[in-house]
């Protein structure tokens, strides 16, 4: 059968697919400077130091999503919705008074940690150190607000401005000092990598946000707006950051529950094949990223035919790559593990696993982005959410006995089934088809 694209959607997909293009020749450079960074790290840093930095960089990127307090999805659906509606000025206050939320919640956050771990202190076993935690908290505010300034100019259908500084800028500074201190004798411990990266991802963001503002776009923080955009929002703002913060602990839960039981050598495994296997997603999140903005605009327009076909690539575009990678890794993943160090070789079957449920992710496209932009946002908490947490118990009571197998299974199997849940849910209850199916209900559509 043979699909073709009517006309009145064909500038729309190639407008998408070309911007996405852009987004994602950025997130390869992003994912490659990335991995040179990991590289860079283990092979400069002991394994136990490794896995330091890898255990605080999974707890502080989790706690920077609690920081954000919502408002990185939240301004991209603000932005559309409001400016859909006519109103300007407010969808500006809206982007001025995230900042600020985002700030604050950073700082709060920041706080309770350097107090949890000042109280668990005494508990440390002899030897053991907490600074990996307060390095941790110490990146909490430069990543919370480096998400939440690329969500706000992507809103405004800025990309390069968005993506460029923490993207590519910051993680060409990284490895590049690392290897600059190292060539002058100086090792850096897990904590110092940690707190090096929070010292030049702020640098980024200070120049991101001059940028911006030269560009007219909003950007400033602004605390006039805070008071009267917390109270007409804030329940948006609350299932918003629940929905974030589920994600990102799918994302890092792993690495951290490896690293409290079992040991830090592990965390560091098991943190090299997820963050490996994340490869998978780079055209997925990069089509996302683009389309996010787009869905709400159709979406909140009663546009739902647009709103289909830009799924509908998204879901395409993201399997194919995803596909092409998986098989890459089944054929190289040894030698690619590799790279990281002779005790990081092992992690293929690591690597395979939770590959798969990357996989299965990009054969239901965008679900996630469909519902929040969307205003389910409600039911992806309660069903990705509880399967996840459900994932997580089990994997609390299986690492004990059967170690990363066991987790890099159970998150394999949770992610496959809140998939499954979440586009059946679009499919049922919004009308979009997010899957690769969502391709044969476009032409289904009234134009």
């Amino acid at each position: 059968m043979r699909l073709t694209i009517p006309n009145d959607l064909s500038g729309l997909l190639k407008a998408g697919l070309w911007r996405s293009i852009g987004s994602l020749g950025i997130k390869v450079a992003t994912a490659g400077l990335t991995y040179l960074t990991y590289v860079v790290l283990s092979r400069t840093q002991t394994p136990d130091e490794y896995g330091h930095f890898a255990f605080g960089l999974a707890l502080a990127t989790v706690l920077a999503i609690l920081a954000g307090v919502g408002q990185p999805m939240a301004v991209m659906r603000l932005w559309a919705e409001l400016r859909g509606k006519g109103e300007d000025a407010a969808a500006r206050s809206a982007i001025a008074a995230g900042s600020i939320l985002t700030l604050g919640g950073s700082v709060a956050v920041s706080a309770l940690l350097c107090l949890a771990t000042i109280a668990y202190l005494p508990f440390l076993p002899q030897g053991g150190t907490a600074n990996h935690f307060f390095a941790a908290a110490i990146i909490i505010l430069p990543l919370a607000l480096a998400e939440y300034n690329s969500s706000a100019l992507r809103a405004q259908d800025s990309l390069w401005t968005a993506l460029l500084p923490r993207d590519i800028f910051w993680r060409l500074a990284l490895p590049g000092s690392v290897l600059l201190l190292f060539a002058f004798g100086v090792v850096l411990s897990g904590p110092d990598a940690l707190a090096l990266s929070a010292i030049l991802l702020l640098a980024v963001l200070a120049l991101q946000m001059a940028l911006a503002n030269r560009r007219n776009y909003a950007i400033l923080p602004a605390f006039g707006a805070v008071a009267p955009h917390w109270r007409r929002w804030r329940g948006l703002s609350l299932w918003l950051l629940l929905g974030a913060l589920i994600e990102t602990i799918a994302l890092n839960a792993d690495v951290i529950l490896v690293g409290l039981m079992l040991d830090l050598e592990s965390a560091g495994l098991y943190f090299n094949a997820f963050r490996t296997a994340g490869l998978m997603t780079l055209f997925t999140f990069a089509i996302e990223l683009v389309i996010a903005p787009m869905v709400a605009k159709h979406y909140h327009e009663g546009n739902r035919r647009k709103a289909q076909a830009i799924t509908a690539l998204c879901a395409w575009a993201g399997f194919v790559f995803s596909l092409f990678i998986f098989l890459g890794f089944a054929i190289f993943g040894d030698e690619l593990l590799g790279l990281f160090g002779a005790s990081y070789e092992q992690g293929w079957l690591i690597l395979m696993l939770l590959s798969f449920g990357l996989l299965f992710d990009a054969m239901t496209g965008p679900s996630k982005i469909v519902m929040m932009m969307t205003g389910h946002e409600r039911a992806y908490v309660f069903l990705f959410g509880g399967i996840t947490l459900i994932g997580i118990a089990v994997q609390i009571a299986i690492i004990p006995s059967f170690g990363i197998v066991g987790a890099a299974i159970v998150n394999m199997a949770s992610r496959i089934l809140a998939q499954m849940a979440i586009a059946l849910w679009c499919r049922l209850r919004i009308g979009l088809d997010t899957s690769l199916l969502g391709i044969f209900i476009v032409p289904q559509l009234p134009a």
